[in-house]
């Protein structure tokens, strides 16, 4: 028999990150939504409990995630990656944004923990790191990575441009996706970890965005960047046989966590919708048939099941990784189905609110906004798709484009 309930050893850490969704990122959600760019300084005393969590294999998104879960007996395991999933679940129930400005939990950080060597991840597990992939010139298409990096000596020479950088102002590092040799396709496309104070690295500006506006969104361009040689993540070797997989397993570990902010806003909007169908006076009940109940019952119930089904294909693409068990095709899945249930089900909540859930009293029409993003970063929805397409149909990407 599958058990879904939430391991003792994980209830600990996720009360408390439910605790400081509740306590500190609620109060001032609305706060930093409206006041786009300007630093949560709120978050700063998170840093130590982010810290601690880390040491701990429980942090949101560590550098350490996934990494150093030994397998002690025989059986399932719950790792770090569930320890990270359950808790960015509970801070994205919070803000979405906010979370995305944890000091030291950036989504480069589980790039630092899909590809580094043990020898890197001493060195880089706790900084805090952003990813920086998108470019001027493509979106979804990661192979089409046009900034380079040329070895001078015992320093990687780095240029190009790069958009959409998540935390791309505050954080501390930096990873960056750069070809070695255009020559040699997407096989040479390496991860790179790039300190903030690196020569040639600037910020040029900040994204306006719909959403995650506590969250800063940079563009960073590498002119003449200096890093040492030792800070290309993984192995240096271009293998054209085995192409940028080991870049790509990157997305192995993000996108279940991506589907699992997107589980935790909804799970938000879902409570706040049946506070207020329930003041309204419309009862949501699970023993009466939907057609014998108010419309808007029965679309909450719909929206309700929509949630259960992202929510345990989310969870099996965590227990995969920690259970080292191959899982692109659960990651993607899960990346595509939350995805699209958080926007479904924060617009139909809004909607089902009325004029209440279109102003700005509630956070629903934030939230609404907020939503979008998660359907769109790590790989848009229709990359999800055709991804899981290939994996079933057994195709490769030139056969399924």
């Amino acid at each position: 028999m599958i058990n879904l309930e939430l391991p003792k050893k994980m209830k600990a850490a996720s009360n408390q990150a439910h605790q400081a969704a509740a306590q500190i990122f609620r109060p001032i959600s609305r706060k930093y939504d409206l006041a786009e760019h300007e630093r949560p300084v709120e978050l700063d005393t998170m840093a130590s409990l982010v810290e601690g969590l880390a040491d701990a294999g429980q942090a949101a998104s560590g550098a350490t995630m996934g990494r150093g879960t030994e397998r002690k007996t025989e059986g399932n395991v719950n790792g770090g990656n569930m320890a990270s999933l359950m808790n960015v679940i509970e801070t994205c129930w919070g803000d979405v944004g906010l979370t995305l400005s944890i000091p030291y939990q950036g989504l480069g950080n589980s790039a630092i923990a899909a590809v580094a060597t043990d020898e890197q991840l001493e060195r880089f597990g706790k900084v805090w790191a952003s990813m920086a992939i998108t470019e001027p010139s493509f979106g979804s298409d990661s192979a089409a990575v046009s900034t380079t990096a040329v070895l001078d000596g015992d320093e990687w020479v780095l240029n190009g441009e790069k958009i959409f950088v998540t935390a791309g102002e505050r954080s501390t590092h930096i990873v960056v996706w750069a070809s070695v040799d255009k020559s040699k396709g997407r096989a040479a496309i390496k991860s790179f970890v790039v300190p903030r104070d690196a020569p040639g690295l600037s910020v040029a500006r900040l994204e306006h965005k719909l959403g995650i506006r506590a969250s800063d969104t940079a563009v960073l361009l590498l002119e003449d960047c200096r890093i040492p040689q030792d800070n290309l993540l993984g192995s240096p070797e271009v293998d054209v046989n085995k192409g940028f997989g080991g870049v790509m397993a990157t997305f192995d570990n993000t996108r279940p966590l991506v589907a699992g902010m997107a589980v935790g806003l909804a799970r938000a909007a879902l409570e706040e919708l049946r506070e207020i169908l329930t003041e309204a006076g419309v009862d949501v009940s699970y023993d009466t048939p939907v057609n014998n109940q108010h419309a808007a019952a029965a679309a909450y119930l719909d929206l309700e099941a929509d949630w259960e089904a992202a929510y345990l294909l989310t969870i099996r693409a965590a227990w995969m990784a920690d259970n080292k068990k191959p899982n692109s095709l659960e990651a993607s899945m899960a990346k595509a189905k939350a995805g699209r249930m958080g926007t479904a089900v924060t617009l139909k909540a809004v909607e089902l609110a009325g004029s209440y859930g279109y102003s700005e009293r509630p956070l629903l029409e934030k939230w609404a906004r907020d939503s979008k993003i998660l359907d769109i970063f790590e790989g848009t929805q229709q990359i999800q798709q055709l991804i899981v397409a290939r994996r079933v149909l057994d195709l490769s990407s030139a056969e399924l484009k």
